[in-house]
């Protein structure tokens, strides 16, 4: 919580007793989640952790299998110049799931980086990324 302050107890805020009379802003700390602070050397590891945790779910691997199925892998989008992979509404179907648990579950895999999403007007199409589902596999090998 910040603010500043010209009085002890000006905007709520009471002036800490070791603070000078003449200081004016502070800042104080309030808490902290050190998972939300990165880490330059923990990058590798990290990442497969977030991997990790994304396909622990059997809803969110079941999705993927869903797209392995639609043949909806990065490289075929890119192959073919159009959109290639399932809608929200096609997952919606093939999992039997409500619209905002798939938003969830597609939100999560997609920041762990196994799903890319592109816009297209009011749709939003979903396809695996190959290359990062090769990658978990090989880092979880190298780790084991």
């Amino acid at each position: 919580m910040c603010g500043i302050w010209s009085s002890p107890a000006s905007n709520g805020f009471a002036r800490p007793a070791s603070a000078p009379e003449d200081l004016l802003p502070f800042c104080i700390l309030t808490s902290v989640d050190l998972a939300d602070i990165p880490n330059p050397f923990m990058t590798a590891p990290t990442s497969l952790n977030q991997a990790l945790h994304a396909i622990t779910d059997p809803t969110r691997r079941r999705i993927l299998q869903a797209l392995k199925q639609s043949g909806a892998g990065s490289s075929n989008a890119a192959s073919t110049g159009k959109h290639a992979g399932l809608c929200a509404g096609d997952i919606e179907q093939r999992v039997h799931l409500s619209q905002s648990t798939i938003s969830h579950h597609m939100a999560i895999l997609t920041k762990a980086g196994l799903v890319e999403a592109t816009k297209q007007g009011q749709w939003r199409w979903y396809c695996r990324n190959e290359k990062a589902l090769r990658r978990l596999v090989k880092g979880l090998r190298a780790q084991l």
